[in-house]
């Protein structure tokens, strides 16, 4: 994967000098095993880990956030000019697809931050992983979540990485597009295991647009099929019944929020090979 001569996004925040603002969730302080049960939900590449800890928690999620300093990356950190590469491609290659439907991309905003900060959907913790935040329409990570990517989850190279944020980046593609919040709304009618399934749905469909995204990418960014393993690598090692053998030793797949492994690498794959936005229904038909 070549990146270092690309263009890099303005829309970066960088808020890793700054305290990592109050311990709680929209004014209240959650336990360790509300975060638990929370990231056990949604935890990795959730749609908005938030939400669900703001549910447990009774909190409003949709407060405002306090105000947290911020600032433009520096110039020599090689990893906040990586994902800032990788944003800038999102911002061309959305801004172009939805201009081939007579449609204006509203670009995110990617915050760098370390610990916990501050979001418009309650306190986002680096336990979390990377998420993005509706309200606010900004994409959250802590560059600590690449060091337990390739440590922990066994996905190691820059593509992987990559993937990472053009997942994110998927899921305010679908805000865009309206799916987030007609999914949200359907979820809160839901039982569970009607809302878990949603949630497959709406994950797989963000693995679906990251491959459409990595399909119009690669030229710019030289791939050859070892980077696409990568990205397809992190996909089968963050499927929900991998993580749960990992975890605990056996597989529920009544409590799945994101998909099996090989779902999320058939997704990530469709949207790969096609390389457009009507490869990615994954709400009708079986997945």
């Amino acid at each position: 994967m070549k990146w270092e001569d690309n263009r890099r996004s303005d829309n970066v925040e960088d808020r890793r000098s700054a305290g990592g603002g109050g311990g709680g969730l929209g004014g209240r302080s959650i336990g360790l095993g509300t975060v638990v049960v929370a990231l056990v939900a949604g935890w990795v590449f959730g749609i908005n880990p938030l939400t669900i800890l703001g549910l447990l928690s009774g909190a409003d999620v949709g407060s405002a956030p306090t105000q947290q300093q911020a600032s433009a990356p520096p110039s020599n950190d090689r990893q906040a000019q990586f994902v800032s590469t990788v944003l800038a491609d999102t911002e061309d290659v959305w801004t172009r697809l939805f201009k081939q439907q007579g449609a204006q991309y509203q670009v995110p905003r990617l915050v760098l931050f370390r610990g916990a900060t501050p979001t418009a959907c309650g306190q986002g913790q680096t336990a979390m992983g990377p998420f993005y935040c509706p309200v606010d329409q900004k994409v959250y990570i802590d560059l600590a979540f690449y060091d337990t990517l390739r440590e922990q989850l066994g996905a190691p190279g820059d593509f992987a990485q990559a993937y990472v944020i053009a997942h994110e980046v998927g899921h305010h593609v679908q805000n865009q597009l309206g799916i987030l919040p007609k999914v949200d709304q359907m979820r809160r009618r839901a039982d569970a295991a009607q809302a878990n399934q949603l949630s497959v749905r709406l994950e797989l469909q963000a693995d679906c647009l990251a491959g459409v995204w990595a399909n119009q990418a690669k030229s710019n960014f030289q791939l050859e099929p070892r980077d696409i393993e990568e990205a397809l690598n992190a996909a089968s090692r963050i499927g929900d019944d991998t993580l749960q053998k990992q975890s605990q030793g056996r597989v529920v797949p009544e409590s799945f929020t994101h998909g099996t492994s090989a779902q999320r690498v058939s997704w990530f794959s469709q949207g790969y090979q096609k390389g457009a936005l009507g490869a990615c229904d994954t709400f009708n038909g079986t997945l």
